[in-house]
């Protein structure tokens, strides 16, 4: 049992440490440290998934190891808060945004700490992990709970901007992440704006609007149909409450089709198909709207690439629903 690791074996823990796309939660923890927030960091035994072993070791007094114990964490957290630290805490989404949605409600929100929930590998991101593990109902959970903000960024450089703007920021917040692994989006970087979405273009034909690692694949999607002939815009939803109504709307009188499309993945009930459609609700739009994403599923077990390709939350897949619903 003492002897040495086959070379041949699934290392977990050096996998993530020498995977890049986790050290961002780190870096915007740092940077806020760096510039004199007086920030402190948690997870649940999660510190190799997530990165914040990075964070751990750049300033040990300041960061908390928490075990397996999620509702505990979060409760932790508001008690911290109240002394004027803001708590980052971590753990997977398919925990954080279910397992302790209570003490979320309760002991974050009800009583205004300026707790950040850092959810990761959300989604359908854990693949073989499996329906226990896989976060397709937290977006709705997250953003029905009062004076909560929800953000989902598209990479880690929006994480990290998200981060940095989080400093000046009073609400709680939920922040729903990828694992580490997911295509860049922002490659020079970029900023970061509580309500504000992030436009790459309206189309006259689609403007599809993502959050997540989906916007990277709806880039995808809307640069093959533009090369088609198309005319395709993407709205990067990060900001999921507040939400961007300017946007949806701008995005909607733009359509010459009348149509928009939501991609996310997660359930479309209740999350930001649902968010885009109240909108369009409330200010009496009459347009379509094509929510993509889980259809009231409990998803599959496949490796997450896999799974992808199913829902149809890959670049092919999107074009083509996005293709079905202009012919329909």
């Amino acid at each position: 049992m003492n002897g040495p690791k086959s070379p041949n074996s699934w290392q977990y823990r050096g996998l993530n440490m020498v995977n890049p796309g986790l050290d961002h939660l780190s870096n915007g923890l740092i940077d806020l440290v760096k510039t004199g927030h007086n920030v402190v960091a948690g997870s649940a035994d999660l510190q190799y998934s997530n990165g914040l072993n990075r964070f751990a070791e750049a300033y040990p007094d300041r960061y908390i190891s928490f075990g397996i114990s999620e509702q505990n964490m979060v409760s932790t957290a508001a008690g911290i808060a109240t002394t004027g630290v803001v708590p980052f805490v971590a753990t997977f989404a398919s925990f954080l945004g279910l397992l302790t949605c209570e003490q979320i409600r309760m002991d974050v929100a009800y009583s205004a700490q300026p707790v950040r929930l850092v959810g990761h590998h959300t989604g359908i991101s854990l693949g073989f992990y499996g329906t226990s593990h896989h976060a397709t109902e937290d977006i709705g959970t997250m953003r029905s709970i009062a004076d909560l903000t929800v953000v989902s960024p598209s990479d880690g450089a929006q994480l990290e901007a998200a981060i940095r703007a989080s400093a000046n920021w009073d609400q709680p917040i939920y922040f729903r992440i990828g694992r580490g692994r997911d295509p860049v989006v922002y490659e020079g970087g970029t900023t970061f704006e509580f309500g504000k979405a992030h436009v790459h273009g309206f189309g006259e034909d689609l403007t599809i609007i993502a959050c997540g690692i989906t916007v990277h694949a709806a880039l995808e999607a809307a640069a093959a149909m533009n090369a088609a002939g198309r005319s395709v815009g993407v709205i990067d939803m990060a900001s999921i409450k507040p939400l961007d109504r300017d946007a949806i709307i701008e995005a909607a009188d733009r359509s010459k089709s009348g149509r928009l499309m939501t991609v996310e993945e997660h359930n479309v009930l209740g999350g930001l198909g649902a968010a885009v459609a109240e909108v369009l609700t409330d200010e009496g739009k009459g347009i379509r709207l094509k929510r993509h994403g889980i259809h009231d599923e409990y998803s599959l077990i496949a490796p997450p690439t896999h799974l992808y390709a199913h829902y149809k939350l890959d670049g092919a897949g999107i074009r083509a629903v996005a293709e079905e619903f202009l012919r329909s």
